[in-house]
């Protein structure tokens, strides 16, 4: 179960990041917005705390790096 909502961290945070277009977003501000994505699906998701900044780190990695597979562009 808690590998489905990492997927929905990615995923979401990617999709999140890709709506920024029109602001020329940064890699720093995908992988802020990623990190908050994943923090959220963490808390959704019913984690304990201590998960929240597993979820916020691969959230942040996925924002970032989006643009780099060309997923958000």
């Amino acid at each position: 179960m808690a590998k489905i909502y990492l997927l929905a961290a990615v995923v979401g945070a990617t999709a999140v990041s890709g709506c920024t277009q029109g602001i020329n977003p940064t890699d720093t501000d995908r992988a802020i917005i990623g990190a908050a994505v994943g923090a959220t699906a963490a808390h959704v998701g019913g984690r304990k705390e201590s998960d929240y900044y597993k979820y916020a780190a691969v959230g942040a990695a996925g924002g970032a790096l989006c643009d780099d597979v060309r997923l958000c562009q």
